[in-house]
């Protein structure tokens, strides 16, 4: 394995592990018995700090080690919990991120500044650690009786580690020595003594294979179970026996414990000397086994593997690239009028079908884990603003493409920092209100319509409807004798540079955000809303679609053009009839507004003697599109529009049919808002680009 991969290894599992780290410290907050969650985290610190031993860095393994020190007295109920712990720790697993970055992008994590900035985050912990710390530095012409003696008066224990490499260590990525340069790190390795009888000549000598054998003595205050740990990678490609003096076993005859001379340090160099060429090999792979990577004979027991995502967006776009083929294939063989290779043309095209439905589903991922991480923004905001806030997470099992969740996250983080800020009362107001002084901010996903809705929900006070309106008078955007509806009012805190804020904090006042928020989900075809009652809480809904990349469509032609519908947004057709002016139409006995799209688009060409209506639904409301022709259903590859049509409303995307022909894909929510208050489609109409 090349020492590059091993790295990358190396910073992916850790920031995996710094994120359980992060969510087993929030998690004690609400735990009752925090046991497993203090486990949980003292593992994943105790992992990074191995494998950044194995690694050579010493930056993260200094730091990591007195964080473990810490987790560990409260593993052994000497230090309680409690938030300013917590609040430490969480700061500390952020330094370690820093550190891994910083090794992700350097190699390593000599920073000068990141040590100035460790160094109080050091003093805090050491507050946790007063028992006085002691160094054994045993000599090695201290006879055996005086050694017991001075090694129990400094608290260590004696540990005889003897360790006889089986021929595969090498071949699996293992290196002896970096497991010598780790247990030094447990403690004192003060001898080290190595075995060669078992290395054959050089005639028959495999430079690959590993006959070395080592004695080892070493001084720690580490327990049996830490020390084991050091060899979990190699114990079954090994004989190894670990004993204390306490056992009284001795060691065995071949290669007894001799005092020695030279420092355990000149004693690794013999051994580097023993292992030429040999140990930059090993020590590439090793750290992408130490740092919680399954082994690989036990790779057949995994039911995941790790997949890079521009591979799986690679195979997105091949799979766009054989619908169109297939489509034109399709088109073909009905020009054709050939029974057979219309069928074989249909047969291909359920199995591309699969393959997309496969492709996609490969993409598809839980939001949970986006909505973990902002229980430590609840964290974080909640101590700023000195609010006592909780954070209820539902829907975490909902899934969506990889590609929306990455983008999500800054939008959904501005919407839960401004629910706290805005939304939540101060304790004194809530009491007044008859509400309890931890206010609640709720994060909650569903699929509706062949979308994703995600909801950002507060008990708080609901936005201000008058303060609000008056805001925008004053700034102009609104005439003073405006009536609005509430919506309309409402979706004005989404107007660049607005802001009720009465003065500038680090969180709010500047107008700088909600118009972000709104540019940023338009961008992913989304829309957003705002349901909010006074005195109750509001509740802010993001509607995303699942994918942007390959969707189910209905196609339909006004005209000479061709328009594509998400196919999850279609109800049914029904036939027109009416020859009246007016946008709507009875549909069993119930109103249901339409758009005419060729007005709305200012479309020519030829008139059908027999319109349709397509009925569409869309956050709970159902409207009609009135088209000329219903050509039906097909699977769509969704094309961005260039920037020259990006502010064309209506539309979302493009895409090309099997004939060769643009298809423009409509925007079903940007349709329904255009068509104004109870469908009335007053307004200019859009530009027309077909």
């Amino acid at each position: 394995m090349n020492i590059d991969d091993a790295l990358q290894t190396f910073i992916a599992e850790s920031r995996e592990l710094l994120g359980m780290m992060e969510s087993g410290l929030l998690s004690m907050r609400e735990s009752a018995d925090p046991g497993d969650e203090i486990n949980a985290v003292f593992r994943a610190a105790h992992t990074i700090k191995g494998s950044s031993g194995l690694f050579g860095i010493d930056g993260i393994v200094a730091f990591t080690h007195v964080v473990e020190s810490v987790l560990d007295r409260v593993r052994d109920n000497e230090i309680g919990i409690d938030e300013s712990l917590i609040s430490l720790l969480l700061s500390c697993g952020d330094h370690i991120g820093l550190l891994v970055e910083l090794t992700a992008e350097t190699g390593n994590c000599a920073d000068e500044a990141l040590l100035a900035q460790a160094q109080p985050l050091v003093d805090a912990l050491g507050r946790y650690l007063s028992a006085p710390q002691h160094t054994a530095q045993p000599k090695s012409d201290i006879a055996t009786d005086d050694r017991a003696e001075a090694v129990a008066a400094s608290g260590m224990q004696r540990w005889l580690v003897s360790l006889q490499c089986g021929e595969p260590v090498l071949r699996n990525g293992m290196d002896p020595l970096s497991i010598i340069h780790y247990l030094a790190r447990l403690g004192e390795v003060t001898q080290v003594c190595a075995n060669g009888d078992r290395v054959p000549s050089l005639d028959v000598l495999d430079p690959e294979a590993c006959f070395l054998g080592f004695e080892i003595e070493l001084l720690s205050d580490a327990g049996r179970q830490a020390i084991e740990g050091a060899f979990e990678f190699v114990r079954e490609d090994c004989e190894l026996k670990i004993q204390t003096d306490s056992e009284q076993i001795a060691m065995p005859p071949a290669a007894p414990m001799q005092p020695v001379a030279e420092s355990p340090a000149d004693a690794v160099s013999r051994v580097e000397d023993a292992l030429p060429g040999q140990s930059a090999t090993a020590a590439a792979a090793a750290p992408a086994r130490s740092s919680g990577a399954a082994r690989e004979n036990k790779s057949a027991d995994s039911h995941s593997i790790r997949i890079d995502a521009d591979k799986l967006d690679h195979l997105i776009d091949l799979v766009g690239e054989l619908i169109t083929a297939s489509a034109s294939t399709e088109l073909a063989a009905r020009k054709t009028q050939n029974t057979e290779l219309r069928e074989s043309a249909a047969t291909l095209n359920g199995l591309i079908q699969k393959v997309r439905d496969s492709a996609l589903q490969l993409r598809m991922v839980k939001i949970g884990a986006t909505f973990n991480r902002f229980r430590r923004v609840v964290h974080d905001v909640a101590q700023e603003l000195g609010k006592r806030i909780d954070l209820i997470v539902e829907g975490e099992d909902t899934e969506l493409d990889k590609t929306v969740v990455e983008k999500i996250g800054d939008p959904l983080t501005h919407l839960v920092r401004n629910s706290m800020d805005h939304g939540i009362e101060p304790a004194d107001i809530r009491r007044a209100r008859g509400k309890p002084e931890q206010g609640t901010v709720t994060l909650n996903a569903f699929h509706d319509s062949g979308s994703i809705v995600i909801e950002v929900s507060d008990d708080g006070g609901g936005l201000d409807r008058n303060r609000i309106l008056a805001k925008a008078v004053e700034r102009g955007l609104v005439p003073p004798d405006a009536a609005l509806s509430d919506d309309e009012v409402y979706a004005l805190i989404f107007e660049p540079g607005f802001s009720t804020a009465e003065r500038v904090t680090n969180l709010s006042g500047r107008g700088v955000g909600m118009d972000v928020v709104k540019r940023n989900i338009n961008a992913l075809r989304g829309s957003i809303g705002i349901d909010s009652r006074p005195g109750l809480g509001t509740t802010i809904s993001v509607r995303l679609p699942l994918t942007l990349a390959i969707i189910d469509g209905f196609q339909v032609c006004v005209g000479d053009s061709i328009f594509i519908l998400p196919l999850d947004t279609v109800e049914e057709c029904v036939e027109f009839s009416s020859s009246g002016v007016h946008d709507y139409t009875d549909l069993r006995g119930q109103v249901l507004p339409f758009i005419r799209l060729r007005e709305r688009f200012e479309l020519e060409g030829p008139v059908s003697s027999r319109p349709n209506i397509v009925v569409v639904k869309h956050a709970g409301q159902r409207f009609g599109l009135l088209v000329d022709r219903l050509l039906g259903e097909g699977q769509t590859v969704i094309k961005p529009l260039s920037k020259v049509f990006g502010k064309v409303r209506g539309v979302s995307g493009s895409t090309i049919l099997g004939s060769g022909d643009v298809a423009l894909i409509l925007d079903i929510a940007d349709l329904m808002a255009m068509a104004g208050p109870m469908g009335s489609n007053s307004g200019s109409p859009a530009l027309a680009t077909c």
